[in-house]
């Protein structure tokens, strides 16, 4: 099983550790960080397969951080959690509702597609 290494931005603690274990057996480590500032500082210093950007961030923030991620030449799938069902962020690659068994399912199909992708298109 392939470990997926996910950051997570500005989501609740009890959430993350309401998720935890099941996200471990779907093979995902979660790196959790509270602000944009440690969101940067772990982005540059790692190597995230995607990137989570909570509810509790304001649309500014989650905008902010996806620009900034983008402006470093990563294409990490970057995707926002919303409490509204039809929201949708046009600046991420996905808008997932704040369901768990939703939120699951999301970041298995942006991992599965992400490893679809050719080695040689994903460094261009």
């Amino acid at each position: 099983m392939a470990v997926t290494v996910v950051l997570a931005v500005g989501l609740d603690p009890w959430m993350l550790m309401a998720q935890d274990s099941a996200w471990r057996s779907e093979g995902y480590i979660v790196i959790s960080v509270h602000s944009i500032r440690d969101a940067i500082d772990h982005f540059k210093a790692g190597d995230f397969d995607l990137v989570l950007l909570g509810h509790s961030m304001t649309i500014e923030n989650k905008e902010r951080l996806t620009f900034l991620i983008r402006a470093s030449g990563s294409n990490t799938p970057v995707v926002c959690i919303s409490n509204s069902c039809g929201v949708s962020y046009t600046f991420a690659d996905a808008t997932l509702r704040n369901d768990p068994i939703e939120l699951l399912a999301g970041m298995k199909e942006l991992s599965a597609r992400r490893t679809r992708i050719p080695a040689a298109e994903q460094v261009a």
